[in-house]
């Protein structure tokens, strides 16, 4: 890794093997970053960087990209916004030249943002339209209700109609510079030459501080139901979960994996597999600077509401008072070393790693230090991880049919005996 006099951080890994290269930019700012009156403006930004500078239009960025059978895209996510370009090898200035120019010279015109704000609507309207979205989106906003983290990353219908050119573009001045950006790259690459293309694509301007981030301070909202008219149900169970530089992190993804982070853990084998109850169930984490969830989700039909969400509450008192089995500890620390290293294989994935941690803790861990750290799980942090999460208050989101009597009968709280 270098850092370059601008501030800017570049961060390369050379796989000889390769015959492709994976560039991206992380932006340092995301959704959470936003004032409330401009939620979703990062996501508007990382639609309309791609409209054009003074220089290429938006054809004929696509067209550039097109002809040499690459491809580039963009996502938000809460804590940052990243932009990336995967070409083959030979054809990495390329990519490094028009990653430079959309993030520091777009055009940002107004008509680029009218005409894009209505494609975010109809992107809202779609993603409205998905009740798997919909009950995260609710799950989201009950577990850190009046925080940042728990707004839609897109924002909202209000808020993509009312903001203005000057809007996006004041925020595009303030945060988007050299010192809040990692440029990472990945595959068939040297990094002296990436260095020296980097320089040149992405000129000095003055520091930004980083952003000022709060951690979710009220309770969560136990309870949210958006009654619609639905095939199924759709269930998610949210708990506080862990920061990111939380020394039980590792020990968190070993519980999510037996509880429901594949086809061998609890939920799905006794939900899916034992009683047919559901087709898609599962779990998942997520982590931030200060804060982080732990997820259970699953879709079942109106009638069975409330015998999955028993099941659901059995399967967690159970990891609570019996704690797992050392064979499920060892299949989930298996899972996690080998989908690891096989999403390695990837120059996406190890771009992806190396922009994302970065930005995020400001360093990259090693490959076998990772890998080292989940083998290293005992069942004494599975059992402390376990009950600093799983027993505390929990939201339920639900969406579709679904009744009272449903609801009073599933997802009882039961008490961890002493």
């Amino acid at each position: 890794m270098t850092q370059l006099p601008s501030g800017l951080r570049v961060v390369t890994e050379r796989v000889p093997t390769a015959l492709s290269v994976a560039a991206g930019v992380w932006v340092g700012v995301g959704a959470r970053d936003e004032p409330d009156a401009l939620s979703g403006v990062s996501h508007f930004l990382e639609h309309l960087l791609f409209k054009g500078t003074e220089e290429r239009s938006a054809r004929a960025i696509a067209a550039a990209v097109d002809r040499v059978g690459g491809d580039m895209n963009a996502f938000t996510a809460k804590e940052y916004t990243a932009y990336y370009c995967r070409v083959p090898a030979t054809e990495l200035p390329l990519a490094l030249e028009l990653l430079g120019d959309v993030l520091t010279v777009p055009a940002l015109r107004d008509g680029d943002v009218d005409n894009e704000r209505q494609v975010i609507l109809e992107e809202l309207a779609m993603d409205d339209d998905l009740p798997e979205d919909v009950v995260h989106r609710l799950l989201a906003e009950a577990m850190f209700p009046g925080h940042a983290l728990g707004r839609e990353t897109a924002g909202t219908m209000a808020t993509v109609e009312t903001v203005t050119p000057d809007d996006v573009r004041a925020f595009f001045r303030h945060w988007y510079r050299p010192s809040s950006m990692v440029v990472a790259v990945a595959g068939a690459c040297d990094h002296d030459r990436v260095l020296a293309d980097v320089e040149r694509r992405f000129p000095a301007t003055g520091p930004v501080d980083l952003p000022q981030r709060e951690a979710p301070a009220s309770e969560p909202a136990p309870l949210v139901v958006d009654r619609r008219r639905t095939e199924q149900v759709q269930l998610a169970l949210g708990f506080r979960g862990l920061p990111r530089g939380d020394a039980d992190r590792e020990a968190l993804d070993v519980l999510n994996h037996v509880l429901g982070g594949g086809p061998s853990s609890r939920l799905f084998e006794e939900i899916r597999e034992q009683r047919g109850l559901a087709y898609a169930v599962g779990s998942g984490t997520a982590s931030y600077a200060d804060a982080g969830s732990l997820v259970v989700s699953a879709g079942t039909a109106p009638a069975q509401v409330g015998e999955v969400l028993n099941l659901i509450d059995t399967e967690v008192a159970a990891l609570l008072t019996d704690g797992m089995t050392e064979d499920e500890r060892e299949t989930a620390v298996g899972y996690l070393t080998g989908a690891f290293v096989m999403g390695l294989e990837d120059n996406g994935s190890r771009m992806a790693r190396l922009g994302a941690l970065l930005t995020t803790t400001g360093a990259v861990r090693p490959v076998e230090e990772q890998l080292e750290r989940w083998r290293a799980v005992t069942p004494a942090d599975v059992a402390r991880v376990t009950e600093r999460i799983l027993d505390q208050p929990r939201s339920l989101a639900v969406v579709g049919p679904v009744s009272e009597a449903s609801l009073r009968r599933g997802g009882r709280r039961r008490a961890t005996p002493a």
